[in-house]
């Protein structure tokens, strides 16, 4: 069997879920289990993997789904005892008085706070936490959805206080003897100085591609959410976004410079959040109140933008709750995440010691294990639990909150409990009678086989693919770091630049992750609307692949084919686009007013 077949072999589960979840946008319930099936028939009877490791690989996928699970109902959880507290309202009035301009809003609450998030929990936590709010302070629901996963780029490869990084890379390059040749003659005596470099590398990339996030995250919400349909309301507030941006970037970029890959993201986002607020307050770079843009009336707003999640502005007895005492369950989460993922704090290990763990499951190399009190899902339930006496709410609110959330996670489990054992079927395929590479590795050496010295261009996009069939950028990074090292040798460039470019497109990948997506879907009762929320949101990650690899290229090659080299063009030629398009559509709206 040619490798081209092979390779076309292991695309078909992707390509199932692409037919089915984003082209005929049936609801993931629905698709998964084709794209699972088609995975298990190909491992047993192309690859020929033992029955037995596809079903320590489903095992392991389901133990995986219920802690995915276990993260929805706590988010879930906390966002539907707010709702019932009146704390939501408060929230909700609080960021009106700063501005009643949802793309203003959207850029604090998804791209700053999101980032805190995500530096300091990852795994697609700032979802959980940022759509539902975002939800609550009257988004339609999909518009939250789209917004949060289109964040998850920038500061994913520094999320979880750098795992992807400190983990994923890290395991995926350790002890390789190439590798550590490497390290030796580029002079890393520490492996700790090695792990640097890359993240330094990955900072730059992404403050380059990132700066464009906010901008582009409005520009969605407008064109698909928006009264006129059109990127036009997005391009108004372009200064703001791309100060928004810098806001974040400068010191993110700072801090993987000067203290390496734990922080950018944990330091970056807060910082960034408190100069972007202080700044909004004082109405610098912003829109007039009276051009401030918001959604059309909810009457309006199509049938598939809205979930089960319904604001009421009307709840048991809001005045009573202060500012302060509103967001007390959310700073509480957000420094639980911090206490509790900080390695020189003892609290992590005492959490992760609570496991429940499956080895060697039937006799395979293939191992599950859940830490309950480690997963934020226990965390969003402390933040619940104790927003119930601070709120002051009657058992009765409190019951109806415990009862919605029940019933979402049982219209979650669906579709996860196909997703992510189907991931696992595909990541877990080596080995195999047939003696094929897992399938991952089998796409990825073909694309690189067809492409040469362009790979910078096409790095991004494998690291991005095993974001999207893995759910995470860290699995992403420890299945394809080493495989992107060597390919960075054979074509006689700087391998530390590809394992960035793999890093970066394996953060972007996240955008667009099948499991991410239902998993936000879920907190705001949207399941069954997956597919058009990728649709949504693959231009994006298209987007920043593209541009981080035609930077990459433009890096690796420019000693030998000069700085105008086709990684520089194409750049040079986006931006261009980008700049012509803000110019162009500022110029229109003139001539219209």
């Amino acid at each position: 069997m040619t490798s081209l077949i092979l390779a076309a072999l292991a695309l078909l589960p992707i390509a199932v879920v692409g037919l089915l979840l984003v082209i005929l946008r049936w609801p993931a319930a629905r698709a998964m289990p084709f794209s699972y099936v088609t995975a298990a028939l190909l491992a047993l009877f192309v690859w020929k993997i033992p029955v037995i490791q596809v079903a320590a690989a489903t095992v392991n996928g389901l133990v995986i789904a219920a802690s995915l699970l276990f993260i929805v109902f706590g988010a879930v959880l906390l966002l539907n005892t707010l709702q019932e507290s009146g704390g939501l309202q408060v929230i909700r009035n609080g960021f009106v008085g700063i501005t009643p301009d949802r793309r203003i809003q959207v850029i604090i609450i998804a791209w700053l706070f999101g980032t805190f998030i995500e530096g300091s929990a990852g795994f697609g936590t700032p979802a959980a936490v940022c759509v539902p709010l975002l939800a609550g302070l009257g988004f339609p629901a999909m518009a939250a959805v789209v917004a949060g996963m289109i964040i998850q780029s920038t500061p994913v490869s520094f999320g979880a206080v750098g795992t992807p990084i400190l983990v994923g890379v890290n395991k995926g390059l350790a002890g390789d003897p190439d590798v550590m040749a490497f390290a030796e003659r580029a002079g890393f005596t520490e492996w700790s100085d090695f792990l640097g470099a890359v993240g330094v590398r990955v900072a730059v990339l992404h403050a380059a591609a990132g700066l464009f996030i906010p901008l582009i995250v409005v520009c969605v919400m407008t064109r698909f959410f928006g009264k006129n349909r059109s990127i036009t309301d997005g391009l108004a507030v372009w200064k703001f976004a791309l100060f928004a941006a810098a806001a974040m970037i400068v010191p993110y970029l700072a801090v993987a410079w000067f203290l390496g890959p734990e922080f950018p993201s944990l330091f970056g986002g807060p910082i960034g959040l408190v100069i972007v607020v202080l700044a909004a307050k004082r109405g610098f770079l912003m829109p007039a109140r009276k051009e401030a843009w918001d959604f059309p009336e909810r009457e309006s707003w199509p049938a598939e933008w809205s979930g089960r999640f319904r604001f009421r502005d009307e709840t048991s007895a809001p005045t009573r709750i202060a500012p302060l005492r509103a967001w007390i369950p959310y700073l509480l989460v957000a420094g639980l995440l911090i206490l509790t993922r900080l390695k020189q704090l003892p609290f992590a290990e005492w959490l992760q010691s609570v496991s429940l763990e499956f080895p060697h499951l039937f006799g395979t190399d293939i191992s599950a294990k859940i830490q309950p009190l480690y997963l934020p899902g226990a965390i969003f339930i402390v933040a619940a639990l104790v927003a119930i006496p601070l709120h002051r709410m009657p058992r009765a609110a409190v019951s109806r909150a415990w009862s919605r959330s029940g019933k979402t996670i049982v219209a979650a489990s669906v579709a996860l409990v196909f997703t992510v054992p189907m991931v696992q079927v595909f990541i877990n395929s080596g080995g195999g009678l047939a003696g094929f590479e897992k399938m991952p590795i089998v796409l990825a050496s073909a694309i690189a086989d067809l492409t040469g010295s362009a790979w910078p261009f096409f790095s991004p996009l494998i690291g991005g693919l095993g974001a999207f069939v893995a759910g995470s950028n860290t699995i992403s990074n420890m299945m394809f770091s080493l495989f992107q090292f060597g390919v960075g040798n054979h074509i006689g460039v700087d391998p530390l630049w590809i394992v960035a470019l793999q890093a970066v497109g394996g953060a972007a990948g996240n955008i667009i992750c099948v499991h991410n997506v239902v998993a936000a879907s879920a907190v705001v009762g949207l399941l069954g609307r997956e597919g058009h929320i990728i649709r949504k949101t693959l231009p994006p990650f298209v987007f920043y692949a593209v541009f981080a690899g035609a930077l990459g290229y433009a890096v690796v090659w420019h000693d030998t084919k000069g700085i105008l080299n086709a990684g520089a063009i194409v750049a040079g030629v986006m931006l261009t686009g980008l700049v012509g398009i803000i110019l162009f559509r500022r110029r229109s709206k003139l001539s219209n007013d």
